[in-house]
């Protein structure tokens, strides 16, 4: 029982920091820098939009307010069959040089971007949300990657700021995702995609698949051609935290149930014969982390029969009870002030059991094709 506990604990460590401190250690040894220039390719830039109307022309403006070359940009405006205003907003636009393209029946996030790619002529793809806010030079900034021929795609930064602007718990893992996303780019490559704002080269997003997840599909697509995924530091989108936190937890639900429909139809990646150091990381940074709620079921229930065996483990369950609680505790009285301390263990608390509900879902049969963007 005492190798059952600890190897759950160690299991759980690992996915969490033992990962990062490996890549931490490799980047002392092996480094690929990215070879960054001032090029300006033709540019397909991609909004993915359903029933949008109140935010689309806020994103629209944006758009056309980049400063890269306008005779070098389209944008198109790819609606998954909304039925609200959202598409007649998008063609008032047409005079700016805004295109709608919609799917005869609501197919999904992927459909829609499918339509998109196969009707436009850009050298290079850039997708984003609706809800995605970037500065005046996002565009020229993500494209100046591409001019490192061992780069597929590109991911950006993602700035989460809650009403107030203060860090939240979510503000705290999406920083640990980004110097997560460092390391992999100094060591090797990414291993996934900011779904909210990416960029890829034409020919990774030509085998697209409408039925799985794009930001990362387009990822391995992009290392079996033998390229890699960057993630740019200046490349930034910014969001403002989800406001039902019980949708967001929704999304999470989503978005890791999506991640595994990709992780199982791609389980050949796990091959280090054939794609070396990328199959440790695929392994270690998705299918880790979607394993360790099932660690940490098994670290509590294994503490609980080791109890009677020595104070030690009354010391270790105690402090798993403590952190429970306090996550629970959060949920309880959130609207309280100065409760950041107890957000960060409710996020992660959340996150987790978002994961257990992905898996049921999974091996139940279901899959989510539909999206509903989440209200920010």
């Amino acid at each position: 029982m005492e190798v059952i506990f600890w190897a759950s604990v160690g299991f759980m460590v690992y996915a969490y920091a033992g990962y990062p401190l490996s890549l931490v250690i490799l980047s002392l040894f092996r480094n690929r820098p990215v070879k960054l220039g001032n090029i300006t390719p033709t540019v397909s830039f991609i909004i993915t939009a359903h029933n949008e109307e109140l935010s689309i022309s806020d994103k629209l403006e944006n758009t056309l307010a980049q400063n890269y070359p306008a005779d070098r940009l389209e944008i198109v405006g790819a609606s998954d069959c909304s039925t609200d205003h959202t598409d007649s907003i998008i063609k008032s636009y047409e005079p700016r040089g805004v295109r709608l393209i919609r799917t005869d029946e609501r197919k999904g996030k992927e459909a829609a971007q499918k339509l998109a790619v196969q009707a436009t002529s850009g050298e290079i793809l850039v997708f984003s949300d609706v809800a995605t806010i970037l500065p005046p030079d996002g565009i020229s900034t993500i494209v100046k990657n591409f001019h490192d021929p061992t780069v597929g795609c590109v991911s950006s930064v993602d700035r989460f700021l809650d009403s107030d602007g203060k860090l939240s718990g979510e503000g705290a893992y999406v920083k640990y995702e980004m110097f997560l996303r460092q390391l992999e780019t100094k060591v090797n490559t990414l291993v996934s995609l900011s779904g909210s704002f990416f960029a890829a080269c034409r020919v990774v997003c030509e085998p697209w698949a409408e039925n799985l997840q794009s930001d990362f599909n387009t990822l391995l697509n992009a290392v079996k051609l033998g390229l890699r995924g960057v993630s740019d530091p200046d490349s930034i989108g910014y969001y403002r935290n989800v406001a039902d936190e019980r949708k967001e937890y929704e999304r999470k639900v989503r978005t890791v149930l999506r991640g595994i429909s990709v992780f199982m139809k791609s389980l050949p990646m796990l091959n280090p014969l054939h794609y070396g150091l990328f199959s440790w990381q695929l392994f270690s940074h998705k299918l880790c982390r979607w394993l360790a709620p099932f660690a940490m079921i098994i670290a509590f229930v294994s503490n609980m029969l080791l109890i009677a065996s020595s104070a030690f483990y009354q010391y270790t369950l105690t402090f798993q009870l403590a952190f429970y609680l306090i996550a629970l505790a959060y949920v309880r009285i959130q609207r309280l002030p100065k409760r950041d301390v107890l957000r960060i263990p409710s996020f992660f608390l959340m996150a987790n059991l978002s994961i257990l509900d992905a898996w049921y879902r999974y091996v139940r049969g279901e899959r989510i094709l539909g999206w509903d963007p989440s209200k920010r």
